[in-house]
This record gives structure tokens, C-alpha cells and sequence, in this order.
């Protein structure tokens, strides 16, 4: 028999990829390209050129017991010296190697944090919408996940409302910036009053509570948008960080953890991630992409592909009269339903083959999401099922 706990897990495993493997069933049926699926983040647009030469170049000159070999827990020191560099110039920090840990991407990156901080009965926060491997993640540590509700209207957090819920059981609080599914940015005057928040929180309940920001959309924004560095806001934080999205690598599960220079008990935290990387089963991030990355730390994806998708499926879902709060950054809408029964709502639109997430996988009920990262084809002929799909719940569209 399996364990209790993954009994539960069982009866409440991941609607998203329930819905990725709907879509492949629907599109054996009708045909991938009269089935619109909107379910899942997985990057369609194609990895930087400079990295197929870089494995290429790796692999032709340096020794393969260099290229595959065992390595520091932490990963390449070389590798994380550059990361270092690279964002101490990004961000003017004052980062060294030590800094640093290699991940298996930002899932791995944030079980090892989780692992070195939590005791059983520990409670972790975040914010509504939230990612929700998050609860998984904590419950894998025997934490307890207390979810804070955002403004529907802006999903900006409301500090007051988090005050409350912080209490002397707090060890962490997870923060998604920019944040799947919203897209939404925290803003430097927001993190630098959520630092002073914590900071009098550690003192009230003489304890340490650590912000863990996860970041895996950094480099996806539109307009400009800035993401601010939490590490400038508040001593005790983490960064996780994955390259899944901004160099379009999910299957490689390569990322790091940025520990912050002036966090409390700074030595003893760097030793337990490197214990935790080994005994969860990760022992070190991936060799071969350790090296690619390091060589293409200023190589990006081309964003403006995602920028196209999302002017049109925004522009046209809000032309037909749903409400979205505008997305600075991701590759995710996340509209209102009109209906509150948010389930129902992405049944529906499954009769015309427009597969949905919805907004209670977040946290986050009456919402659903879109997941943009499909072709442009996708999204153009996906048009008219939106537009039947608001004329069943009798929207009201302003194209008329």
C-alpha cells in the first residue's frame, strides 16, 4: 500500500496536467489544429541558437570527466563565479560563489530551501494566486501552507492582511515575481515596505522568518517593466531561479538559489542546502548545462513572440467583454469567469475545444487562466471560440 500522504496527493493531482494530457486526447479526435490549449507553460518558442554551439563546443573540448563528472553539492565553482558576476553586475550586489547553489531548476531550488528551514508544523505563506506545487512542496517538509488573498482588482497584496496572518508558527513566506498566473510585478516601494513588515515581525516574535522569491519569469516581461531584486529589501531572503522559461529549457531542470549575503546564521544555511541537494535525491544540478549556462548568461529568448500572442488574446478576450487585470510580465492571462463556478466555466469552454485552467488550481476561485506560449497560429485561429464562448455566457462585446 502507499503511504497516506501520497494517497492524498493521488486524489488531488495536478488539474494542469490533467488538462495537457485532455488536450492530446482532443486533438487525436479533431485534429491539433482545431484544439486550443491553453493549459500548460511550456515555452514554445525556440532555445537561442548559441546554445545548440555551446553543447556542441563543450562536448568537443573539454574532457568528458570534466563535462560529467562528479562535482561540490553546491555545483562548478566556476559556474556559480559567473552567475555571481553576472548578477552582481545586473544589480550591482556584491555576490560570490559561495552565494550560489546550483539547482534542478526552481522546483528543486525550493525544496532544498524548504528542507533546510522547516520543522514539522511550520507554517509557510503566500499569496493568492498562487503557484500551486507550492502547498506540495511544504507539505513534502510536513509544513503548513497559509495562503493570504490579494485584490482581485489589481492583485496587489494588502500588507495589513498579511500582519495578521504572520504569527510566531511563520518561518517563511514564498513570493512569485513576475507571478504565475497574474502576471503581475512586485514593485520596489511594495518589497522594500514588505521588508520592513518582516523585519518587525522577527523582533515581535523573536524569530527569523525568511522571504523566498521565486522567479522563474524574471527575464519575461513586456514594456520595460523592471523586477526589482528582493535581496536589496530584506536580510533573510532567498532567490530561486530556474532558465525553463527565459532560455526556453524546461526538460533540462537547470537553476540556482541565491542566498543572501547578510543572512542570519549565513554558513550553516549554504552547508544544510548542500545536504538538502543531496539527500532529496538531486546531489547536483545537471553537469552539461551547469557549463552551457555559464556561457550564455546574456543569451535571451525572443520575448516579442510572447508580446504578439498576448496583444492579441488580451485585446480580443477583453474586446468580448471579460475582465483581465493587464499582465506586465509571463506568458499568462488570467481573466474573471463570468459565472463564479470557475470549474464549470473551463468545462465549457472544453465544447469548443479551448482548454482552460481554472483560477481555484490558483487559490484563486471566479478566474481562469491562459497560457500563451503556443503558436501564433494557435492563438489566431483560437479567436472564434473565444467569441462563442463569450456569446454563450451573453457577454457583452465591444467589437459591435
Amino acid at each position: 500500500m502507499i503511504s497516506n500522504k501520497m494517497e492524498t496527493l493521488l486524489k488531488g493531482n495536478s488539474v494542469i496536467r490533467a488538462m495537457f494530457e485532455e488536450g492530446k486526447k482532443l486533438a487525436q479526435i479533431h485534429g491539433s489544429e482545431n484544439v486550443y490549449d491553453f493549459s500548460i507553460g511550456n515555452p514554445n518558442v525556440e532555445p537561442p541558437e548559441k546554445i545548440k554551439e555551446i553543447i556542441n563546443e563543450i562536448l568537443n573540448s573539454e574532457s568528458a570527466n570534466l563535462v560529467h563528472g562528479y562535482m561540490n553539492n553546491s555545483g562548478y565553482e566556476d559556474v556559480r563565479e559567473s552567475i555571481a558576476s553576472y548578477l552582481n553586475k545586473k544589480e550591482s550586489l556584491s555576490l560570490g560563489f559561495e552565494n550560489i547553489i546550483m539547482t534542478c531548476g526552481a522546483a528543486g531550488g525550493l525544496n532544498i530551501i524548504l528542507k533546510t528551514l522547516l520543522n514539522p508544523d511550520d507554517e509557510v505563506i503566500t499569496f493568492a494566486p498562487y503557484f500551486g506545487e507550492y502547498g506540495n512542496y511544504v507539505n513534502n517538509f510536513d509544513g503548513k501552507l497559509v495562503v493570504v488573498p490579494t485584490n482581485i482588482d489589481n492583485f496587489e497584496p494588502d500588507l495589513n492582511t498579511l500582519s495578521i496572518a504572520i504569527t510566531p508558527k511563520t518561518k517563511a513566506l514564498i513570493i512569485n515575481t513576475p507571478n504565475n498566473p497574474t502576471g503581475v510585478i512586485y514593485s520596489s516601494t511594495f518589497l522594500e515596505n514588505l521588508g520592513n513588515l518582516l523585519e518587525e515581525k522577527q523582533k515581535e516574535f523573536n524569530s527569523n522568518i525568511y522571504l523566498i522569491s521565486d522567479e522563474p519569469y524574471r527575464e519575461i516581461t513586456y514594456n520595460s517593466a523592471i523586477v526589482p531584486c528582493i535581496l536589496k529589501y530584506y536580510k533573510n531572503s532567498f532567490i530561486g531561479y530556474s532558465y525553463s522559461k527565459s532560455l526556453s529549457l524546461p526538460g533540462e531542470r537547470i537553476g540556482y538559489v541565491v542566498v543572501n549575503n547578510d543572512m542570519n546564521d549565513f554558513d550553516n544555511i549554504i552547508s544544510s542546502l548542500n545536504i538538502a541537494n543531496r539527500i532529496l535525491g538531486f546531489v547536483n544540478a545537471p553537469s552539461l548545462f551547469q557549463r552551457v549556462i555559464a556561457r550564455c548568461l546574456d543569451a535571451e529568448v525572443d520575448i516579442d513572440i510572447y508580446k504578439r500572442n498576448f496583444d492579441v488574446l488580451y485585446n480580443h478576450i477583453t474586446d468580448l467583454g471579460f475582465t483581465c487585470v493587464k499582465p506586465k510580465g509571463t506568458f499568462y492571462l488570467f481573466p474573471r469567469t463570468p459565472i463564479e463556478d470557475d470549474k464549470k466555466f473551463c468545462e465549457d469552454a472544453k465544447k469548443f475545444n479551448l482548454l482552460l485552467v481554472p483560477g481555484s488550481s490558483f487559490g484563486c476561485p471566479g478566474h481562469f487562466r491562459i497560457s500563451y506560449c503556443v503558436s501564433y497560429d494557435t492563438v489566431i485561429n483560437s479567436l472564434p471560440a473565444f467569441e462563442k464562448l463569450a456569446e454563450l455566457y451573453n457577454l457583452s462585446s465591444n467589437t459591435n
